[in-house]
């Protein structure tokens, strides 16, 4: 078990950290101000998208910072999930960062389904593009009247009428739906066939976000914001007809496709996790060594120290649980990896929440507001701990598992 990655991986590594310092940490503070000058709440249909985006990955391409989470060495530079680990998470210590790279949920898990999964006119159609950067897309899945976290209450079905297939039913928390770029959706939905099991109910199918009777009703703000100019959005399908050959992989193979798709995604998410607390972990040192109350830097005060370490011990622990998840996935696989995986989604939102609210705590007001990225990472945390899965899905995916080693199959 060797979780260090190849000299070309470390060529990559370092050339995003220099691109990132040169490129985007000078603009990212004015970048997202100029979003909230530019982009008008909730009315995804004012929003725009700032030309220096475009411009970055320009520059970025030009430099072969692109595509660098797909392992085909054909399209990208074919690194492993374990080599590409340590590039998210250099990539997590900003905002903006991943979608410069083209490397930015749900674009990457969309794009490794199409690569995976889908058939040579699909990737022409819609692969091509999303790796070229020249569109977006979203993944709709999570529903807002049955309990998402068991995804086979699915309401929202997906009916074979010919040679169309028919969708109908509602979709929200769908990210990237306000997007101006966004083109095609990926929508998980119900095909019943009593001959199937459980997990072959289920199918994931191509949806351009054109196509009559997909109506987008709103955005849905995370604590306030609404993420402009990407969204959350909420989304119905009305008797909405797309042709077969939208189906991706054949009727019934939605979870297989799904776990094919979310383990490499968890990596991902993870990293940058790891990535934004070590920042937060230094802005939290700076300002707490800058600041000045009762006659002490406010770190000297109410065991400050005592949290400094404590953050230490818990971002390194996630890294080499998450590397390990990584290598893991590397060798047997998303089905081999199943623990490993739910664990690093467990445990990198949770460290990076922690960590986030000492710094805010730290930062006072100034914490909560959108002068730092705290607040943005604050949000990433938390709603990753019920993104592709809430906590207690995963721990109880680690639990069975433990139990089956034992003999229990219930």
């Amino acid at each position: 078990m060797n979780f260090e990655p190849s000299a070309r991986a470390k060529d990559y590594l370092q050339r995003v950290k220099a691109f990132m310092a040169e490129h985007i940490e000078p603009i990212e503070k004015d970048f997202w101000h100029g979003i909230e000058n530019q982009c008008h709440g909730n009315d995804w249909r004012t929003w725009t998208i700032p030309p220096v985006l475009e411009e970055l990955k320009a520059k970025a391409r030009a430099a072969g910072l692109w595509n660098l989470f797909l392992p085909d060495d054909k399209l990208a530079p074919g690194l492993t999930t374990m080599e590409y680990a340590w590039i998210a998470e250099a990539t997590g210590r900003s905002l903006l960062a991943p979608q410069v790279f083209n490397c930015n949920a749900p674009d990457t898990g969309n794009m490794e389904v199409l690569w995976k999964y889908g058939s040579p006119e699909q990737k022409k159609q819609w692969l091509e593009p999303l790796l070229a950067g020249e569109i977006r897309s979203v993944f709709c899945m999570t529903e807002p009247d049955v309990a998402s976290s068991d995804a086979t209450n699915m309401a929202a079905t997906a009916t074979l009428d010919g040679d169309e297939v028919v969708i109908d039913g509602k979709k929200w928390w769908s990210s990237g739906i306000g997007d101006p770029r966004a083109k095609i959706a990926i929508v998980m939905a119900l095909t019943a066939n009593a001959e199937a099991g459980r997990h072959s109910q289920h199918s994931m199918v191509l949806v351009p976000l054109d196509t009559p009777g997909v109506e987008i009703q709103r955005m849905l703000p995370v604590f306030g914001t609404y993420d402009e100019p990407h969204g959350h959005g909420e989304v119905h399908f009305n008797k909405v007809r797309v042709p077969r050959e939208n189906v991706i992989a054949g009727l019934g193979k939605g979870f297989e496709i799904a776990q094919g798709r979310l383990g490499p995604g968890r990596i991902h998410h993870c990293m940058r996790c790891i990535g934004a607390a070590e920042k937060a972990l230094e802005l939290m040192i700076d300002r707490g060594m800058s600041r000045v109350a009762f006659g002490k830097p406010l770190l000297n005060l109410g065991g400050n120290r005592e949290k400094v370490a404590e953050a230490r011990l818990m971002i390194d622990q996630a890294r080499l649980l998450t590397l390990y998840a990584a290598w893991k996935l590397d060798q047997v696989g998303p089905m081999g990896a199943m623990t490993e995986i739910s664990a690093i989604k467990v445990v990198a939102p949770n460290v990076l929440q922690q960590v986030t609210d000492w710094a805010m705590q730290i930062h006072g007001g100034g914490g909560l507001s959108n002068d730092t990225l705290l607040s943005g990472f604050f949000i990433q945390a938390r709603s990753l701990r019920l993104a592709d899965g809430p906590d207690e899905v995963h721990k109880g995916v680690i639990a069975r598992i433990e139990l089956m080693k034992r003999g229990f199959s219930k």
